[in-house]
């Protein structure tokens, strides 16, 4: 029940991606015909292509993190028994959740210093922004720990003890796999 609805929430973001993406598009696409065209242009795209850029990359960082396609190196751990497998990914979950706990507190304290700060065109704050690391931090968290519950209680096997993906082709064969489900 839990990971279905994880696994809908990655496919919600996705589609947030797709809309960042095509509204980037339209928008440098637009503003470069009307400047070479018509030597005008819309101000507000640039800026707001920057931060769809910067919600689309944390976005797609969540994602790639729910179904493990971020590439790694796995020379030391695929050698060792299960008992240093198990080890080694505990110790990882518990190192990226500690990660997680410090870019939580640090674009916290972003969104708070910059709550009364707008941008220079949009004219927005610019805790929206900086809320972006918080999105990551706290969706990323839930995700790893996820992950760790995993570990403990036992439901991992032997092939997933090893975070890692070997090349772009067998990424792009585990997100065709997520998409099935």
């Amino acid at each position: 029940m839990f990971q279905n609805f994880l696994d809908r929430c990655c496919r919600f973001l996705t589609a947030v991606m797709v809309v960042c993406l095509a509204l980037m598009v339209v928008m440098v696409f637009g503003n470069v015909v009307l400047r070479y065209g018509f030597n005008s242009g819309i101000t507000v795209s640039e800026e707001l292509s920057r931060w769809l850029f910067v919600w689309m990359t944390f976005i797609g960082s969540v994602i790639a993190l729910r179904s493990h396609a971020h590439l790694g190196t796995d020379t030391l751990v695929s050698r060792l028994p299960v008992a240093g497998k198990k080890i080694c990914l505990g110790l990882t979950h518990l190192l990226m959740l500690y990660l997680c706990w410090l870019m939580f507190r640090g674009s916290w304290q972003q969104t708070l210093i910059n709550a009364g700060t707008t941008s220079a065109v949009m004219e927005a704050s610019m805790a929206w922004f900086y809320s972006a690391g918080l999105f990551f931090s706290v969706v990323a968290f839930l995700f790893i720990l996820d992950d760790f519950w995993k570990l403990v209680s036992g439901q991992l096997s032997e092939e997933q003890l090893i975070g890692v993906i070997e090349s772009e082709e067998d990424v792009a064969a585990v997100e065709a796999a997520a998409l099935k489900h």
